[in-house]
């Protein structure tokens, strides 16, 4: 899991100031919102630039994200994953690239039912 918190700190540096206005007209504080649309119209950028400005990791908040298509989800699952990030303090998951993961929309309700 470390794996995946490296990334995360390495794509929200990476990521513009730059803030989509779009960033303002989501409900964050919602339990489970789903982004959808084309290809490279902003959606990574959107959810990584939410983390950099809104949810800066404290004792009360640790965000991660994460894309369903890394090498990672090859041998765990987002169940597992979102298990252990839960028992170690893991407050809000950000999911990319779901339609990459075999039986998404299965585990995605197993995860939402399992760990509020």
């Amino acid at each position: 899991m470390e794996e995946l918190f490296a990334f995360q700190t390495d794509l929200i540096a990476q990521v513009s100031n730059y803030q989509r206005s779009l960033i303002n007209d989501i409900s964050w504080q919602n339990r489970l919102i789903g982004i959808k649309g084309a290809r490279g119209t902003g959606k990574t950028t959107l959810l990584l630039q939410h983390i950099k400005f809104n949810l800066q990791p404290d004792k009360e908040v640790q965000p991660l994200y994460i894309t369903l298509d890394d090498l990672y989800f090859l041998e765990n699952s987002l169940v597992e994953m979102t298990r252990e990030f839960v028992l170690n303090g893991g407050t809000h998951l950000f999911v990319d690239e779901v339609h990459k993961y075999p039986n998404w929309s299965r585990e995605l309700k197993l995860v939402y039912d399992r760990f509020p």
